[in-house]
């Protein structure tokens, strides 16, 4: 089974940035869309952004002006750009493939951490 990485969260300050990294070792994701939900504590994961496998990206209107979901495919790796971060945005943060734009099965990442505090 394919699992997703991903890496860049952390603890940041409320508005600045952060970047978000997913990607599948050993496994070429240009055929698959990719997603981006996120769940803070104690609330239902909700949807960010999505990705299509051919570039196709569109965004919750909560972060929208704020988060840019975009790949490179050279390095086969979908990135979350998150500026000016508020309290409202600490959550753990997912990314899994679709089928947006492509043909793909669902493969998740683990998840990563994103905290906003001062």
């Amino acid at each position: 089974r394919v699992q997703l990485l991903e890496s860049g969260g952390g603890l940041v300050q409320p508005g600045e940035s952060r970047r978000l990294s997913c990607t599948a070792p050993g496994f070429t994701s240009g055929n698959c869309g990719m997603d981006r939900v996120r769940q803070a504590e104690g609330k239902p994961r909700e949807w960010v952004s999505s990705i299509s496998a051919n570039g196709l990206a569109t965004s919750d209107p909560s972060v929208r002006g704020r988060f840019t979901i975009y790949r490179d495919e050279a390095k086969d790796t979908v990135y979350l750009q998150m500026n000016r971060l508020t309290p409202e945005d600490p959550a753990v943060y997912s990314c899994d493939t679709s089928a947006w734009g492509g043909t793909c099965e669902n493969y998740w990442g683990q998840g990563i951490q994103v905290t906003v505090s001062s």
